[in-house]
């Protein structure tokens, strides 16, 4: 076959580009990947903290418990966070991968492409999402790490 010839009654350098079309989205969903790593790592890292936390509580009575209570209150509001965050990069991966497929059907059905384009800005605004609720959580561990100062002691 020639540059010019057609694979299934389509030209091979519209195939071509519709690959190189739907190869992009693929660039934000690696992103989105990335950034659900993050997520997860602290995620982990507030867990052990509030188990750590926990224990000390039963150790502790009066002031001190009340202390470490709020402590832990604000952990979990950390944890709300991420997981509202996690969620929403969830969801953006989905749409990504979702415009991506909608692009190769663009090529048979003309009515794909604004399905595409539809899908492509969800997944956009779902990474906003997702990086705005990773940045409340950022605010809540500064906050958090502002208020127990006796612990760099």
């Amino acid at each position: 076959m020639t540059s010019g010839e057609m694979t299934m009654g389509v030209p091979l350098e519209d195939i071509a580009h519709i690959i190189q079309v739907a190869l992009t989205p693929v660039f934000l969903l690696s992103g989105i990947g990335s950034l659900l790593n993050v997520i997860n790592a602290r995620l982990g890292r507030v867990a052990d903290r509030a188990d750590a936390l926990a224990d000390q509580m039963g150790k502790s009575s009066g002031a001190e418990a009340q202390a470490l209570y709020s402590r832990l209150l604000r952990l979990r509001r950390r944890v709300r966070a991420l997981d509202i965050s996690r969620g929403c990069g969830a969801l953006a991966g989905i749409c990504v991968c979702a415009a991506t497929f909608s692009l190769f059907m663009g090529a048979m059905h003309s009515n794909a492409v604004g399905v595409a384009f539809v899908l492509f800005g969800a997944a956009v605004l779902g990474t906003m999402a997702c990086l705005a609720a990773f940045f409340a959580e950022v605010l809540l561990s500064w906050n958090s790490e502002l208020i127990r100062p006796e612990q760099d002691e």
